[in-house]
């Protein structure tokens, strides 16, 4: 690897955020060096590169550090821009772009979160939250979708794309520990579909942990949130 090309990202394995990442320096076809990280003894370097947040994803691109998935991502396609582009040329498009991105990225993910490490009421409003909020994205779907979902391959993917699918990929695990439908084909066709489309890409695939990994994790993060609120 070329001394001005080198490129290290810090993560953790079940980390969507990671993953998001991950993906989109395998998409460009870069070639990187990986780090997994123990979150519950961070390194001294992820507390270098990370001071404030002190999470991952962290990419360092010839020694300097990057933070944020979606910084990230953006960071990549401006400076690496052989391979798919991510993000649409059209300042509102961008925009537009920028926003759902965001949307899914926080408020979708914030809301599943809590119902995966929450009971009982508590539970019930976030389940009820998280449902509005794919109703929501369900309807933006016709928008970016106007003749049904196209076909989708590692050429043609975008920032939402990616987002989308690495927010959601572990909904089968989710559904499995939890006994609780989250994704829908029939409240939510139009985002199965698209999400559906999505897990088949070879690349995508290849990235996501075995299905018995995922929920063992989720038993541990329910497990030791729970305990944590109750102390």
């Amino acid at each position: 690897m070329a001394e001005e090309n080198k490129v290290r990202l810090h993560g953790m394995w079940a980390s969507p955020f990671v993953m998001l990442v991950k993906l989109t320096l395998e998409i460009k076809g870069m070639q990187y060096e990986y780090v997994e990280e123990d979150l519950v003894n961070k390194s001294l370097v992820l507390l270098k590169y990370n001071p404030i947040h002190k999470k991952v994803p962290v990419l360092v691109v010839n020694g300097k550090p990057l933070v944020e998935s979606l910084i990230i991502l953006e960071h990549i396609d401006e400076t690496w821009k052989s391979g798919p582009r991510f993000l649409p040329e059209d300042p509102y498009e961008k925009a537009q772009l920028r926003f759902w991105c965001s949307f899914v990225h926080k408020q979708v993910f914030e809301t599943m979160m809590l119902v995966l490490t929450s009971d009982g009421e508590e539970q019930e409003k976030a389940a009820k939250e998280f449902f509005e909020r794919l109703s929501t994205l369900e309807e933006e779907i016709k928008n970016i979708f106007p003749e049904g979902i196209q076909v989708i391959d590692q050429k043609n993917v975008g920032l939402l794309d990616l987002v989308v699918v690495t927010t959601l990929s572990h909904y089968k695990a989710q559904e499995e520990y939890l006994g609780l439908k989250l994704i829908d084909p029939e409240m939510t066709p139009l985002l199965f579909s698209w999400l559906t489309a999505l897990l088949e890409l070879p690349l995508v695939k290849e990235a996501l942990p075995h299905h018995e990994m995922v929920v063992g994790f989720l038993k541990y993060l329910r497990r030791e949130t729970l305990k944590s609120t109750s102390a």
